[in-house]
């Protein structure tokens, strides 16, 4: 059985290209936006607009009773990203439904949409899109196989339940997009192909991944990775800059729950620190894994 359990969330509804996209709603960079809406205060996120490195969500005020919010972007789209900028949109002429970006456009440009500027980014990754959607894993024994779900996601409802794992420092989080493409099959998740510049742009926080030494339920089957920084603390991002850490040959395995432990034990010669992992060359790669909940870490080595 998977190491953290499993957590359900709520699902949102968008238009992209005139169909139904799905999504959860997980952190924003700005903190009374985060506040209002229950999520995850990320200011880091920022980072992301000033960089470029987002898509757009337009949410079209006083609009007709069925108008959702329109995205830009959905997984297998050209530069994909859960990363929106959220875009107020107000009618000065007669509304209509906006089913695309497109749309919206074209609404603006005839002067019948006027929008509000706003520099709040929110991370919303996507869950079910035309022609797919994530995963679901039957089995529930390793972090990556079969997929990040537990079940298919419920349109009654308006719910999908994920798997959770066990990060410290009492981090729980979920797994949904890279921008390590490539690996994005592998790992049974959404490819994000921009997200690896995210580290330039500062929105990105490291996680420590043990490749070897204690056995247990992250990704790598080892114990649980280590957060730079705590989910919710103003330096924790849920854009995960990896970092494969391997016990040397000759050292006694541990269990390790803080970046300062593994420093000592990098200062000692008894770890040995990869970026991304060591196949990766030194380059390395984003994973998205928005942390819904903080609680005392449960893990128990050798249990």
């Amino acid at each position: 059985m998977i190491g953290g359990g499993w957590v359900t969330m709520r699902l949102h509804e968008a238009l992209f290209n005139g169909e139904k996209v799905h999504h959860i709603r997980t952190d924003a960079s700005d903190e009374a936006f985060a506040d209002a809406e229950k999520l995850v205060y990320v200011p880091k996120l920022g980072g992301a607009l000033d960089a470029g490195m987002h898509s757009e969500l337009y949410l079209v005020e006083d609009g007709l009773p069925d108008q959702l919010p329109v995205v830009v972007t959905a997984p297998g789209a050209p530069n994909f990203t859960p990363l929106l900028r959220l875009n107020k949109a107000r009618w000065t002429g007669s509304p209509k439904l906006l089913d695309s970006a497109e749309r919206v456009r074209q609404a603006a440009a005839s002067g019948s949409l006027e929008f509000e500027d706003t520099k709040v980014v929110v991370n919303y990754p996507f869950v079910k899109w035309p022609g797919g959607e994530l995963p679901v894993d039957s089995r529930l024994e390793k972090a990556l196989d079969g997929g990040p779900l537990v079940s298919a996601p419920d349109l009654e409802a308006m719910t999908v339940m994920f798997k959770l794992h066990q990060c410290y420092p009492e981090s729980y989080y979920i797994i949904t997009d890279t921008g390590a493409v490539p690996m994005a099959g592998m790992m049974n998740i959404v490819p994000a192909p921009g997200a690896t510049a995210l580290v330039e742009a500062g929105a990105t926080e490291k996680i420590y991944v043990l490749g070897n030494g204690i056995r247990g339920f992250a990704a790598m089957g080892f114990q649980p990775s280590i957060f730079a920084s705590k989910a919710g603390e103003p330096s924790w991002s849920p854009m995960w800059e990896h970092v494969t850490v391997m016990w040397n040959e000759g050292a006694t395995p541990e269990l390790l729950t803080e970046q300062a432990a593994l420093k000592e034990r990098e200062d000692a010669a008894q770890v040995k620190m990869f970026p991304g992992t060591p196949d990766t060359g030194g380059q390395s790669f984003v994973v998205n894994c928005p942390a819904p909940i903080t609680a005392p870490n449960t893990f128990k080595a050798n249990a």
